[in-house]
């Protein structure tokens, strides 16, 4: 069932949404972390309406929830597609300016704002199976933000078509907008209840064809150290610093391994994201990972034996070792549930692509939404080099998910 005749929506609906900041804030205590986000949200209500999609609704906590009804009388499990609406921290998200390169012919492209800022096919081997495809920039000041307003926009080009085709036969659709998600707080507040859904799906991978059904396990640990205060001048046997023993704790760590600039594949790492801190007070935030969830354990244990090794370097200090859960490999839930992998495996093969099924070195929404009881795995939108001002995305990757999007409903309709 190719989208024949179809003039697709997704690149327009694209270029609109990444113009719209949202980045989100990891230091921010407010649900969602940055009001500018739900902009961009109120934007998908009108035009989810303006589709005919009568129910869009934003709520108070940054959610989008909209239903694509059932054009079936079987009784089909209900879907959620998901994507998030909320840009990285790690790159500026304001004012960013997207470039179409259409039918891209090969050559390095120099961004306009910044020709430090190059992407070319040697630092980005995908993008030579994208040659001839129309490519979207950002202007090289910005990230793009396909990350995952490239998700945001397939989806609504689903809406679109569907709405449009009533006579392709699928069960109920219900469409999730997140804020957060790039911040760890992406399903914080979703009220399940009333999302109603039995299986989802995130839109928020790369590569065509990816698909990707685990994740790491994950755990934040802060470790603080406490010191003794003293006027310098008077220090001398009084003086505790806080700051040299956490200093001194991070020099301990292993530079060649357990570290994310040393590990691939299914090796799990410890990584610590922050130190700050005073002569009283000095904390370091770690993020844990790995596939095997048992394997956190061990690393917090090796952890905590630096943290001992370190402070009995600076007698006086004493520490505190936090641990709090963050989230956990989703394929631990959809080993349960096969078809929910098994019919976007055959989605994709109907659309004619090759399916390679992936690990992802981090996590997703669909981490924690399969913990909450909707087995979710993430699939592809084109979306690459993200988290960076060389983020690009292929039209053509962003309209081949919408036909596999529309294949997947199909399937679980046919097999109900």
């Amino acid at each position: 069932m190719a989208l024949q005749n179809y003039k697709h929506t997704a690149a327009g609906y694209f270029m609109r949404y990444v113009q719209v900041d949202t980045q989100s804030d990891a230091n921010s205590p407010s649900q969602p972390s940055t009001e500018k986000q739900k902009d961009l949200s109120r934007i998908l209500v009108e035009d989810l309406l303006a589709i005919g999609i009568k129910d869009a609704e934003l709520d108070e906590y940054g959610y989008v929830y909209a239903t694509i009804p059932a054009t079936t009388e079987k009784k089909v499990p209900v879907l959620c597609y998901c994507a998030h609406v909320d840009t990285a921290p790690d790159c500026s998200g304001t004012g960013v300016k997207p470039i179409l390169y259409e039918k891209w012919d090969g050559r390095d492209i120099m961004l306009p704002d910044d020709h430090g800022v190059v992407i070319s096919a040697g630092d980005h081997p995908y993008l030579k199976e994208r040659i001839g495809d129309d490519i979207i920039t950002a202007s090289g000041k910005t990230l793009l933000g396909a990350d995952d307003k490239a998700g945001v926009a397939i989806i609504m080009d689903l809406a679109n078509y569907l709405v449009q085709h009533p006579e392709i036969k699928h069960g109920k659709i219900r469409i999730l907008y997140t804020p957060d998600e790039e911040v760890g707080r992406g399903v914080a507040a979703i009220d399940m209840k009333k999302l109603g859904a039995d299986f989802g799906y995130t839109l928020d991978g790369g590569e065509r064809g990816h698909l990707e059904g685990e994740t790491f396990s994950a755990d934040a640990v802060v470790v603080t150290f406490y010191g003794i205060s003293a006027h310098p001048g008077y220090a001398k046997g009084k003086m505790v610093s806080g700051i040299k023993a956490a200093s001194a704790f991070v020099d301990m760590l292993p530079k060649n391994e357990w570290c994310p600039e040393r590990t691939e594949g299914r090796q799990g790492f410890v990584h610590p994201t922050s130190i700050e801190g005073t002569l009283e007070k000095a904390t370091v935030q770690f993020i844990i990972r790995d596939f095997d969830t048992a394997q956190l354990a061990n690393h917090e244990h090796r952890l905590r034996e630096l943290v001992d090794a370190t402070i009995k370097q600076f007698p006086g200090v004493t520490y505190g070792f936090i641990v709090k859960e963050q989230y956990r490999n989703m394929k631990e839930i959809l080993d349960k549930h096969p078809q929910v992998m098994e019919y976007a495996a055959i989605a994709y093969e109907r659309a004619g692509m090759q399916v390679h099924t992936m690990s992802i070195r981090g996590g997703t929404d669909g981490s924690r939404l399969s913990f909450m009881g909707l087995p979710c795995p993430n699939l592809f939108t084109g979306e690459m080099g993200i988290h960076s001002k060389q983020e690009y995305v292929s039209v053509q990757d962003m309209e081949k998910a919408v036909e596999a999007l529309v294949h997947l409903a199909v399937i679980w309709e046919e097999k109900a």
